[in-house]
């Protein structure tokens, strides 16, 4: 009961956030609302290679022996937008043109990559390894399935801030 809980949170902030993305041109997806801000696109972006990232760390760490148990962490403060995190560098965003659909496909992919290790993944295994974060440090594996969808709800706020401010441009 708890696997479907969080997928349905995860889908349904993932609505939320193609419902916005649906609002803009490919234009407007790439425009970026002043130069020290990310475009949708970049957003979005991020949020794969996030996915991507946080999907390939669980399965390593299924993988080794001796990824350590760790205790549950207040993941739910990653949707605080005012606590300020650097992203990584390698979830950092190109600057390059994308359509909107080719970005929701790749979106659409790396959930369903994350999708196929949550469902095929023994939840007591999930509870007993960990993985490293930069903030909350060693992650219980489990946490990491709600922690993409709060991951995303915080930049589906950035995302409609963004949106405000482009369409406050024209």
């Amino acid at each position: 009961m708890e696997e479907l809980h969080v997928i349905g949170k995860n889908n349904k902030i993932r609505a939320e956030l193609f419902q916005q993305m649906d609002t803009l041109t490919d234009l407007q997806f790439n425009e970026k609302p002043d130069t020290n801000a990310w475009s949708p696109k970049e957003i979005m972006e991020h949020l794969v290679k996030m996915e991507q990232t946080i999907t390939k760390g669980i399965i390593d760490q299924l993988d080794n022996p001796e990824s350590p148990s760790a205790k549950k962490k207040p993941i739910q403060l990653s949707t605080l937008r005012f606590i300020k995190v650097k992203a990584q560098r390698h979830t950092v965003p190109t600057s390059e043109y994308e359509k909107k659909e080719k970005m929701k496909a790749l979106l659409h992919e790396a959930r369903m990559e994350l999708l196929s290790v949550y469902t095929s993944s023994n939840p007591n295994v999930l509870r007993s390894k960990s993985l490293r974060h930069p903030v909350f440090g060693k992650v219980p594996l489990i946490q990491w399935f709600p922690f993409v969808g709060l991951h995303e709800k915080r930049h589906l706020k950035q995302l409609e801030k963004t949106i405000e401010k482009l369409k406050g441009h024209k």
